[in-house]
């Protein structure tokens, strides 16, 4: 397995470049490339992925620099009260992201622009090499998990990689004591500090518009997201935890499956109450000391109801109007995504280890807060 010195290495002689920029991303690094070889038993498929990846984001941040390096306004550019969504994985947050992406005068993290931020879209004429003449296969697994859109909105989570402080990896690989470090130690000041970097590097060139982004993921770090994006307001999507949980587990069994012939179902059935249920009450203890009005909250079964009204809302509390070419938008997408969802059986929890009524007073506090009783209509 290449140690954190030698994929640096690797990384200078693709680029022909050897400024990194702030160093704080070599903990991160560090952190999971040793979880990766003690943990996370990769298979030849897994190797060639996860350290491509890793590769792949160590030259973007040479790239990233090189930009800044020889263009400094790019520093000046503003980024004015982007809107985050957030909320527990498979609660609506991906659908209301594509909704608010047919938003004609927003800015979203396109997916084929994520992991390959470098050279800004202002620079390229003609067709874009990143974007693939059709539909990318599945990274991993059987399965797409989320509305699949070239053009589609992709989450933060790549670009948090670049700082290599990012849930993104613990989705390819079980590296239990990378995701103990994320969910401890992790200091994510660096990491959104370079998410700005890299979202102003995005826009430069480009009229100026309002960023819409998301991952559930911040609900962890919102204290160091609200250091750096001190104006962002937020969007969070609710869904009783009893019935999320299975299924983000079974996505990160499906996806890990396909780098790893060694899958321990109920190693990720805890990761993933564990995580969340921090997730949650970090995001409680936030919103109640005092910023409880930079949030909306939609609830999944109100979305799935009125998707639209739900996004009219949301604009209401914005203070922005929604066009009829926004409102047609929204329209399409949502019935072409209807008619194309893919049939997703239902696991069994058993396998996870998970006893979903001893779950749920871990959840009690958010439960009560943003869902009243779970069999409320």
């Amino acid at each position: 397995m290449p140690s954190p010195d030698e994929l640096v290495a690797a990384a200078v002689r693709r680029t022909g470049l050897d400024d990194f920029g702030d160093d704080a991303f070599r903990e991160g690094l560090e952190i999971l490339t040793g979880a990766l070889s003690a943990e996370a038993r990769l298979n030849a498929r897994g190797e060639a992925f996860v350290y491509g990846r890793i590769g792949l984001h160590l030259c973007q941040r040479l790239q990233v620099e090189d930009w800044y390096r020889r263009h400094p306004e790019i520093g000046d550019e503003p980024i004015v009260a982007p809107l985050f969504g957030l909320g527990l994985p498979r609660t609506g947050s991906t659908a209301l992201a594509f909704l608010l992406a047919r938003d004609p005068n927003v800015r979203y993290l396109r997916s084929w622009e994520a992991a390959q931020p470098c050279p800004p879209p202002s620079s390229v004429s003609g067709d874009d090499p990143r974007i693939p003449p059709d539909l990318r296969p599945v990274a991993a697994g059987s399965r797409h998990h989320v509305p699949n859109d070239l053009q589609g909105p992709m989450e933060c989570l790549d670009l948090m990689a670049l700082d290599f402080t990012s849930q993104i990896f613990q989705a390819f690989a079980q590296v239990p004591s990378y995701s103990a470090w994320l969910l401890e130690r992790a200091d994510f000041t660096s990491t959104y500090l370079y998410q700005r970097r890299v979202l102003r590097l995005l826009q430069w060139g480009q009229p100026t518009r309002p960023w819409r982004l998301k991952s559930p993921a911040h609900m962890l770090s919102l204290q160091y997201l609200d250091h750096v994006f001190p104006d962002a307001r937020f969007v969070m999507t609710h869904r009783d935890p009893t019935d999320v949980l299975l299924s983000v587990a079974d996505v990160y069994a499906d996806i890990v499956g396909g780098f790893s012939d060694n899958v321990d179902h109920r190693y990720l059935g805890d990761l993933n109450v564990t995580q969340w249920s921090v997730g949650v009450n970090r995001t409680l203890d936030f919103r109640t000391a005092g910023r409880d009005d930079r949030f909306y909250d939609i609830d999944f079964r109100a979305m799935q109801h009125d998707p639209i009204g739900q996004v009219r809302g949301l604009y209401g509390w914005l203070g922005e109007p929604v066009s009829e070419a926004f409102e047609n938008g929204m329209r399409d997408w949502w019935d072409d995504n209807a008619q194309n969802r893919e049939p997703h059986p239902k696991a069994d929890p058993q396998v996870f280890g998970l006893d979903l009524p001893t779950i749920r007073p871990r959840f009690a506090r958010y439960v009560d807060a943003y869902l009243g009783s779970p069999d409320a209509d």
